[in-house]
């Protein structure tokens, strides 16, 4: 089997291999661009990983593993464009350096790509990955628009919130285990457990996310800490802190969100002892661990060989626990 760094290597290597060099300039010249900013790549890693349970060779999964990669970096162009940020991984959004037409053209040309890419799949599995990837592509915009509207609300319940974050990030995680599976020839109910696995994983990394937001350490954390805080964002901890907050904390809440101007310090560390004063932080990450121990149940059902699941696991572990 490969180990992860090895993994990570091969999908470097295939990456790296792409091209996106023909004209019009302006319209791929985004793509390879946003490619090259880099990443954890987790998503293509978690397909060669879970073809590799099956399989000795990581080869029948490069295609959808690609296309894996290709659909996410998509996703964050246009979340970009919607969002009007300004970074993404320390470099320029598209948008930016560019300009919005050419952002959400190159997004277009991308979902394409993605779909060519996953259209190189071996025709035995190529109806069963066609169809799990549509599924997948038409949950995240479900997810994205979701979370657009919740930007205008301020009664979001824990169900919808956790409905949103399942469509818009952990079914992409829970489609690339799958593939991997389908394309490693993995029985049916394994694909499906990898699957299961994978939304729990997801769900677990976003609301990692959300709690490192606010209590990271911007030095590993990649980003400003308290950004949710400062654009009203609604994560787990806003929706429990507005649900269990008393009278007053509620009121001190909403004075934050009307203002227009303010000191972002003041704002952030307002909200932080809300949520201490709330044992939010300690609810959060019980959660967490709710949703990681339902997902290694399923890893847990697998008929693979227990030795075949250790790169997965451990990899699975380091999302939970990461800094960043």
């Amino acid at each position: 089997m490969l180990s992860f760094n090895e993994i990570q290597q091969r999908l470097e290597y295939e990456i790296s291999r792409l091209r996106f060099d023909r004209p019009p300039e302006s319209l791929y010249a985004p793509i390879g661009y946003i490619l090259s900013l880099g990443g954890k790549r987790i998503r293509p890693t978690l397909t060669l990983m879970a073809c590799n349970i099956y399989s000795d060779t990581v080869e029948p999964s490069i295609a959808p593993a690609l296309c894996m990669e290709v659909f996410h970096n998509f996703t964050l162009l246009h979340d970009d464009l919607m969002d009007q940020a300004d970074k993404r991984r320390n470099k320029p959004t598209v948008h930016k350096a560019w300009n919005e037409n050419t952002a959400i053209l190159s997004g277009d040309a991308m979902l394409i790509v993605a779909y060519r890419l996953i259209a190189g799949s071996h025709p035995s599995h190529l109806k069963e990955l066609l169809d799990l990837f549509t599924t997948t592509a038409l949950d995240i915009c479900g997810g994205q628009q979701y979370d657009m509207e919740f930007e205008k609300r301020t009664d979001v319940s824990e169900a919808e919130y956790l409905e949103m974050i399942r469509l818009k990030t952990a079914v992409l995680l829970a489609c690339s285990l799958k593939a991997g599976a389908i394309t490693g020839g993995a029985p049916e109910e394994d694909a499906g457990h990898l699957y299961q696995y994978g939304l729990g994983i997801g769900m677990a990394f976003q609301l990692q996310d959300d709690l490192l937001d606010v209590y990271g350490d911007a030095r590993t954390f990649g980003k400003n800490i308290g950004g949710d805080i400062l654009c009203n964002k609604k994560t787990f901890l806003l929706i429990q802190a507005l649900t269990e907050a008393t009278e007053a904390q509620k009121e001190e809440m909403y004075r934050w969100f009307e203002q227009k101007t303010f000191d972002p310090a003041r704002k952030i560390a307002t909200f932080r002892r809300i949520y201490d004063d709330l044992g939010l932080r300690e609810v959060t990450a019980s959660k967490i661990e709710d949703f990681y121990n339902n997902a290694l149940s399923h890893l847990g059902q697998l008929s693979a060989p227990a030795e075949r699941l250790t790169v997965l696991k451990e990899t699975g572990n380091s999302l939970l626990h990461r800094k960043s």
